[in-house]
């Protein structure tokens, strides 16, 4: 799942909770998502897991044909965050700076469901290496209940 030129999107990255929140329409919006996603023929990266809006979009991505990577840190796999089998590929590694930096690698395009403080800390790095020209790739916020206006 390499990434491809920078004016083709094929790779995306969807930051989100592993909760669902206390809204049913984030848990609706996770499901859309994942369908959309399919349905242009993309391919999703996420931050691995079975657990909330995460699981929500990558089951609802894989099960309509789109290729599925989740990227977790090996210490995450005994909390029992890694579905058995996994959705789609996963790839494990050594640790959270690790997989943000694989992520990056590995997407076109990032795009943001309401999340926990780590959806947010993932959020912030990459629009901050936007900044600092470590990277070009579009970051858009999918503002469910206007979760990014608070």
């Amino acid at each position: 799942m390499a990434a491809t030129s920078s004016r083709q999107l094929k790779n995306i990255c969807v930051l989100s909770g592993f909760r669902y929140g206390k809204y049913k329409e984030f848990v609706q919006a996770a499901i859309d998502l994942g369908r959309a996603i399919a349905e242009r023929k993309l391919h999703l990266v996420y931050e691995g897991g079975d657990r909330g809006l995460s699981k929500l979009v990558s089951e609802a991505a894989f099960i309509r044909g789109s290729q599925v990577l989740g990227i977790i840190p090996k210490a995450l796999k005994p909390l029992g965050c890694l579905p058995d089998p996994p959705t789609g590929e996963e790839l494990v590694v050594s640790s959270m700076q690790e997989r943000i930096s694989e992520i990056l690698n590995h997407v076109d395009a990032f795009i943001s469901l309401p999340g926990d403080l780590a959806t947010l800390e993932a959020l912030i790095t990459f629009a901050s290496w936007t900044h600092l020209n470590i990277h070009k790739k579009p970051i858009g916020l999918l503002n469910v209940n206007n979760f990014y206006e608070d």
